[in-house]
């Protein structure tokens, strides 16, 4: 009897560690995938990975007033809060598949 619970366990610690390995695997993959937030109707875009760096932020000539800055400021604000919530749910979507039924608060 012993003997099957020490197999089960090994067993149990290679879907561990394959699981890890996996995990590891896709949290690579998050620096590779970008999402955008945009904001005024695609004047302002922010571009950021899975693990929540922004790329890349454009700005379309048309938005850019020197009489009215904080307009500019807060469609950046806009987009760059849009490309993280994003970001936020590519990580979960990709990360989630590992945490199925499990109730871990903090875990990601």
């Amino acid at each position: 009897m012993m003997r099957g619970g020490m197999g089960n366990m090994q067993k149990m610690l290679k879907q561990m560690q394959k699981m890890q390995k996996e995990m590891q695997k896709a949290q690579e993959e998050l620096a590779e995938k970008t999402v955008e937030g945009t904001a005024g109707g695609g004047m302002v875009t922010v571009v950021a990975n899975g693990h929540k760096q922004i790329l890349e932020v454009k700005i379309k000539e048309e938005v850019v007033d020197p009489d009215d800055i904080e307009m500019l400021q807060d469609l950046i604000l806009a987009a760059t809060n849009d490309a993280l919530k994003k970001a936020d749910e590519l990580a979960n979507d990709t990360m989630g598949q590992f945490t199925k039924g499990l109730n871990i608060p903090g875990l990601f």
